[in-house]
């Protein structure tokens, strides 16, 4: 399984090599739009389209509904990822107390 992230295309930085620029909440990066292009939709007309990104190829096109859906969803895991870790950060802040009292306890 690999994991798409929805961007914008910016601008199309070299149409002969299929290289674009992609805006992903802020970030801008450049692209391979070879997946998405071809000879009916040629790398110019792919100027404002959002697509999924993928180690850096734009993997398929996508529209702004499901884009947005796509990004409130990566937030709410990252939200959940964070509340993970914090709890996991407590867990082991208990049992290093707890091991510590143990320690103390037998000398």
């Amino acid at each position: 399984m690999c994991l798409g992230i929805p961007g914008r295309i910016v601008s199309i930085d070299d149409p002969d090599n299929m290289l674009a620029t992609v805006d992903v909440c802020g970030v801008r990066r450049q692209i391979n739009i070879s997946c998405i292009a071809d000879d009916d939709h040629p790398p110019d007309s792919c100027l404002g389209e959002w697509v999924l990104v993928h180690v850096g190829f734009a993997m398929s096109r996508i529209d702004a509904e499901e884009a947005a859906e796509t990004l409130r969803i990566l937030e709410e895991l990252g939200e959940a990822q964070a509340e993970l870790e914090t709890m996991r950060a407590a867990e082991n802040a208990m049992l290093e107390v707890r091991a510590r009292d143990d320690h103390e306890q037998r000398h």
